[in-house]
């Protein structure tokens, strides 16, 4: 009986889908949405001969540092599944108190002590609507959108409050060094502290789990509804230092104050990558998403386009952010099919 010899087998490659972490960074959404940034900034350049002057740029950022400081919190509660549509209203609320108690006499400390507190009281009553009564964020925020700027309304009718002491001005329209204001390095500063706290402690990472799967990371021993109140806080917080920061740069306090601004943090939340649907995103995005929504805004008002085309711009702008993954993702799924 003859025994056949065994050729040896093919040793089988197994493709890396994955590639090189150089070839996963150039693909990433946050390398293609700086590129779109640098775009956005030569086209800007092109069209105003205004755009490249350092102080012009300066001033570019007031447009977006204050909506910033909110949305890297607000970047936070989406990844965890939740969502705070009544940052815009707190910003009014706190600057409402802020204008009470300076009428009152209250001088600069006061004032800022107030803007926070203000913000974390209503943040910590949307935790507890929230994480408590586990009501839905998207309904209780919305409830508490109408009733912190339906209590401004109450409080100033069509009156306004002025009269800040001069030093607060400082917050809003002071500067650090040369042309980089008081605003921006608070801006820069915060990025870095949510950076830390996302993407390098423990509490980031059950941020991402309970957005994954909030039943499997409560079994995992993870406490989601502290770890929601929490957040909540964050985003009071970040809302009342954004109140400080918008109520120096005006001088005064109306009812109206930062009217719209959750729709537009929120397009620089899902901008900057962040799933609506939970449990993704980076904070090195939101800060792109930042400079460019406020490198277009600023080019469009160079040119003098209305307010009224920006707002539809951002409209737009979400609507395309969110669908184009989906969209994406389902041409996937047929092509694989």
């Amino acid at each position: 009986m003859s025994i056949r010899k065994m050729e040896p087998r093919e040793k089988r490659v197994i493709p890396d889908r994955l590639g090189t972490p150089l070839r996963r960074l150039l693909g990433s959404w946050e390398v293609l949405l700086f590129g779109v940034a640098v775009l956005i900034f030569i086209a800007n350049s092109l069209a105003s001969p205004y755009f490249l002057d350092a102080w012009n740029l300066s001033d570019a950022t007031f447009n977006f540092t204050e909506k910033a400081m909110i949305a890297f919190a607000m970047a936070l509660l989406i990844i965890a599944g939740e969502i705070d549509l009544s940052v815009a209203a707190i910003i009014a609320l706190a600057s409402t108190a802020m204008g009470y108690a300076v009428q009152m006499g209250v001088g600069t400390p006061g004032l800022v002590a107030i803007g926070l507190a203000t913000g974390l009281a209503c943040g910590a009553f949307n935790g507890f609507l929230v994480a408590v009564l586990r009501l839905p964020s998207i309904v209780v925020t919305i409830g508490t959108m109408s009733l912190f700027r339906g209590i401004s309304y109450i409080v100033l009718g069509d009156q306004a409050f002025g009269k800040y002491p001069a030093d607060f001005a400082y917050f809003g329209q002071g500067y650090v060094f040369w042309v980089f204001s008081f605003e921006f390095v608070l801006f820069l500063a915060v990025a870095l502290v949510f950076g830390i706290l996302l993407h390098r402690t423990n509490f980031g990472r059950h941020v991402y789990v309970i957005g994954n799967n909030p039943l499997a990371a409560r079994f995992s021993g993870i406490p989601v509804e502290r770890v929601k109140f929490i957040l909540f806080l964050l985003t009071g917080l970040m809302s009342g230092i954004a109140a400080v920061c918008l109520t120096s740069r005006l001088g005064s306090t109306r009812p109206s104050i930062a009217q719209g601004w959750e729709l537009e943090v929120v397009t620089m939340v899902v901008l900057g990558g962040v799933s609506i649907l939970g449990g993704a995103g980076t904070i090195v995005g939101v800060v792109i998403a930042a400079f460019v929504m406020g490198l277009v805004t600023f080019g469009l008002g160079l040119l003098n386009v209305p307010g009224i085309v920006m707002s539809i711009f951002i409209g737009l702008l979400l609507i395309v952010t969110i669908a184009l993954p989906i969209i994406a993702r389902r041409v996937r799924d047929a092509s694989k099919a």
